[in-house]
């Protein structure tokens, strides 16, 4: 006998409206999906030199990282201080795999990411069952406890961390893949790249879980999820897992890439940076971290080549991201899309270029004092000039010094004379033709 409901849920009849937007919807929530697999696979045509492919595969990592720690801080409501030690973990483990030469050689290389995810999920298992007990602050702390002694664990235990130097091994030692030996670092990028995309549809999933959409419930109002019949300490402790099980892949990724795991894969330093790399792109948003993760690793790769002070201004950029654009970089592009639907975005278009080009000129302005400060205090006695922005000049001397200061001053001036007009077109653009903001 037919079961008209079932027929219903596999098939799409064109003539049935809430069919077709169903279709609809299903096909606009794959596109982004589509759209990142092809940006994958072209990538490394555009950037073909072997530094912008080491780079990208960073970028990766950090993306699948960011996000397993999104999936506590933004799903969840807990804040980690210590969420490198289960990438570390993961990483070390995976080390050790390709170590032993005889168990590794049976092995292909793709596979070895999923023992640095279970070892990530198992050491969360164990830290999970006493810490997920509360969140907040008691939270915070034991994961900043957990980061530490792990990280002083790993100058103890010599046979696992393997002291001060690390572990290090070889990934063409596994089992080639259908004849790939992962000697290209093409060849890697690929393998990440696969790891990229199945663990962020993996991760995107979960959100939509009931436990996902329980998480955000914890995170709000625990009580209330109390009330209605979930436990709020179990609803915490399956996420933290599936957090560690993809930081562990993560921290595998990383082995296979680098080929080296040391102290630095699992230090307090680590896990603050991935905090900075959520933060930075967006905690409410499921792509946030990906943004994030872009923006701060093209922050250590690219800016970290022109000037040594850029960790100065990954913090500047953190700081005012907090302070003025809580959503981060994703809240910041989300915060358009009212206009955008209501198509007056056009009307921004305008104010935005007379307001932004002078804060940019700003903002040069402002980084070509912070350099020359830079210089003028810690250059060697003798070494007075210095490039900044493709100019040479004489750091010591009055005249880059007035011209920087008076570019400053003016170009920020400038753009205060224009916010009001960005702020009226802000609103116009953001307020219905019916009479009501968006």
């Amino acid at each position: 006998m037919n079961n008209p409901m079932r027929d219903d849920q596999i098939t799409t009849d064109p003539s049935k409206p809430a069919q077709r937007m169903r279709a609809g919807s299903q096909r606009l929530a794959a596109f982004p999906w589509v759209i990142a697999g092809l940006a994958l696979l072209v990538m490394p045509y555009v950037f073909t030199d072997n530094s912008a492919i080491t780079i990208m595969n960073q970028m990766a990592i950090t993306i699948i990282f960011a996000l397993a720690y999104n999936m506590l801080l933004g799903q969840g409501g807990m804040l980690s201080f210590g969420h490198a030690v289960y990438a570390g973990v993961g990483g070390f483990a995976c080390m050790h795999v390709m170590s032993n030469t005889d168990f590794f050689s049976m092995l292909p290389l793709p596979v070895l990411p999923i023992f640095g995810g279970l070892f990530g999920m198992g050491l969360a298992m164990i830290i999970g069952s006493f810490s997920t007990r509360s969140a907040g602050t008691v939270f915070a702390m034991i994961s900043l406890g957990v980061g530490e002694l792990i990280a002083a664990c790993s100058v103890i235990i010599v046979a696992f961390f393997g002291g001060e130097e690390g572990v290090s091994g070889d990934r063409t030692y596994g089992l080639p893949f259908f004849g790939i030996e992962f000697l290209q670092q093409i060849e890697v990028y690929y393998l990440i790249a696969f790891w990229l995309m199945l663990s962020a549809l993996l991760m995107y999933l979960f959100s939509r879980t009931p436990i996902g959409r329980m998480a955000n419930a914890v995170r709000d109002n625990p009580e209330r999820a109390e009330f209605l019949g979930y436990s709020s300490r179990w609803v915490r402790y399956y996420s933290f897992i599936f957090s560690g099980f993809f930081a562990g892949i993560a921290g595998g990724l990383f082995a296979i890439n680098y080929e080296i795991v040391t102290e630095e894969n699992l230090n307090t330093a680590s896990s603050g940076v991935i905090l900075l790399v959520t933060f930075l792109g967006g905690v409410g948003f499921f792509f946030g971290p990906i943004i994030g993760a872009i923006a701060f690793t093209l922050l250590q790769t690219v800016l970290s080549l022109q000037t040594d002070l850029w960790a100065f201004y990954a913090g500047v950029l953190f700081l005012a991201t907090v302070m003025f654009f809580p959503g981060g970089l994703a809240g910041l592009l989300m915060m358009h899309v009212p206009a955008i639907r209501m198509g007056k975005a056009s009307k921004l278009v305008v104010p935005y270029i007379i307001t932004l080009i002078p804060a940019l000129i700003g903002i040069l302005g402002l980084s070509a004092l912070v350099e020359m400060t830079f210089h003028a205090r810690h250059s060697s006695v003798g070494d007075e000039e210095m490039t900044v922005f493709w100019t040479t000049f004489d750091s010591h001397d009055v005249l880059p010094w007035a011209i920087a200061i008076g570019v400053t001053v003016v170009a920020f001036g400038v753009m205060r004379m224009m916010l009001p007009t960005l702020r009226a077109a802000w609103a116009e653009a953001n307020t219905s033709t019916k009479g009501g903001a968006a």
